[in-house]
C-alpha cells in the first residue's frame, strides 16, 4: 500500500480520481472528453459555476467577496497582489515568516515600498514572530498561514485595520476560519483543492480599482471579474478536478468535519514524534503546522537508514526539504488517518531497533 505524503501536487480523495478519470473519456455521457470540451459552452459553465458556489459555501463568504480561478499557481501572485493594489510611493506591511513570504516581499519591492514588520528567519524560520506592529498607515498586510517547507502555521488571523491578505496555498480550507475578514486571498489549488495547475483568488471588490498604474489586462483582477475567470482559455480538467473536490469535502461535512480529523491525524503524529527520543521536531510546539510535519533524526546514517525504510513500507516523499533537511509528512485533507497511523507504527518500529 501506498501512503502520498507528498507536499504538493499531493494527495487527492479516490473518488476524485474515479469521476475525473471516467471524465477523461466521457464526460456526463457526452461522449465528449472532459479535455475536448468547449470551455465556453455550458457543459463547462455548469462546471465553474458549481466550483464557485462550492467554494463560497464552504468559506461561508459574503456578496463582497468574487472568487476566481486564474492559471499559474501562488508565485504569480506575489506580484500580481502589489500590481494590483500597491502604488510606487505607497509601503505594504509584510511577515517574514519562511520561504515563500520571502519570495512574496521581493516581487513586492518591485511595485512599491515594503515594511517586513518581523521575521523568523535568525532560527531559520522554525517559529512564527510574536508581538509585532502592524502600521496603520501601510496600504495592506501580507503573511503566509502555513509554511510548506519550515512546518510552521498561524491559526489566529492578525488584528488590523488595514486591508489583510493572505497566502493559503498549503492550509486552505482545513480548518474554519472566518475568511471574510480578508480581502484577498490567494492559494495555489494543488494541496487541499485539487490539481496542479489553477489558482484560486478571492478578492474584496471594493479594494480594487485604486492603483495609478496602467494594468496589462491578464493582470488586472477587475477583467477577471467582468469576464467570470474566462478572461482566455481557463486550465480547464483542473477546474474541473478542484470542483470534484470541493464537492467530496462539503460531502465530508464540510471545513468543520475535515478539522477534527486533520487534528486526530496532527496530534497523532506530533504526540509520536514527542515521545521517540530518536526524533526531533524543528518547529517551536505553538507555531506547529497540523499540515506539514517536519522532524529531524540527528544522526546523518540514521537518517538514511530511515528514509530507506519508509520506501521500503510504501511512504512516499518523507524526504525533508532540500533547504530544511530531515523529514516531512504532509498531512492534507485528503490524507487518510490510517496513513498516519502507518507512519507512526513505522517510526516507534525503528526507535525500538535504533533507540
Amino acid at each position: 500500500m501506498i501512503h502520498n505524503f507528498n507536499s504538493g501536487p499531493s494527495i487527492l480523495p479516490k473518488e476524485v480520481f474515479k469521476e475525473a478519470s471516467e471524465a477523461i473519456i466521457n464526460f456526463n455521457n457526452t461522449g465528449l472528453s472532459i479535455l475536448e470540451i468547449g470551455h465556453r459552452t455550458s457543459l463547462f459553465q455548469a462546471v465553474l459555476d458549481e466550483a464557485i458556489a462550492t467554494l463560497k459555501e464552504l468559506m461561508q463568504l459574503d456578496d463582497g467577496h468574487e472568487i476566481l480561478f486564474l492559471h499559474g499557481g501562488a508565485s504569480t501572485q506575489f506580484f500580481q497582489v502589489p500590481m494590483n493594489l500597491l502604488n510606487e510611493n505607497e509601503t505594504a506591511a509584510y511577515l517574514d515568516c519562511g520561504t515563500w513570504g520571502t519570495k512574496a516581499i521581493k516581487e513586492a519591492k518591485l511595485y512599491g515600498n515594503v515594511e517586513v514588520v518581523a521575521s523568523s528567519k535568525d532560527k531559520n524560520y522554525t517559529y512564527i514572530p510574536k508581538n509585532y506592529t502592524i502600521p496603520s498607515n501601510a496600504k495592506y498586510f501580507h503573511y503566509t498561514t502555513n509554511n510548506t517547507i519550515e512546518g510552521t502555521e498561524m491559526l489566529d488571523i492578525p488584528q488590523t485595520n488595514i486591508p489583510l491578505i493572505a497566502d493559503m496555498s498549503s492550509d486552505i480550507l482545513s480548518h474554519v476560519m472566518d475568511f471574510n475578514r480578508f480581502d484577498l486571498i490567494y492559494a495555489g489549488a494543488q494541496k487541499n483543492i485539487g490539481a496542479a495547475g489553477v489558482n484560486i483568488v478571492v478578492v474584496k471588490k471594493d479594494i480594487l480599482g485604486k492603483v495609478s498604474r496602467k494594468l496589462p489586462t491578464m493582470m488586472d483582477y477587475r477583467s477577471h471579474i467582468e469576464n467570470g475567470s474566462m478572461l482566455n482559455t481557463p486550465p480547464v480538467f483542473a477546474v474541473y478536478v478542484c470542483m470534484l473536490t470541493l464537492r467530496w469535502l462539503k460531502q465530508q461535512g464540510g471545513v468543520s468535519a475535515i478539522e477534527k480529523i486533520n487534528n486526530i491525524k496532527a496530534k497523532l503524529l506530533y504526540d509520536t514524534l514527542d515521545s521517540l527520543p530518536i526524533f526531533r521536531a524543528t518547529v517551536a510546539k505553538e507555531d506547529r503546522s497540523k499540515m506539514n510535519v517536519v522532524f529531524v533524526i540527528d544522526d546523518e546514517n540514521l537518517e538514511k537508514e530511515f528514509l530507506a525504510s519508509c520506501k521500503e513500507n510504501g511512504m512516499v516523499a518523507i524526504k525533508g526539504h532540500r533547504s530544511v533537511g530531515g523529514f516531512r509528512a504532509s498531512l492534507y485533507n485528503a490524507l487518510p488517518l490510517s496513513s498516519v497511523q502507518a507512519l507512526t507504527d513505522l517510526m516507534k518500529d525503528f526507535a525500538n531497533k535504533k533507540g
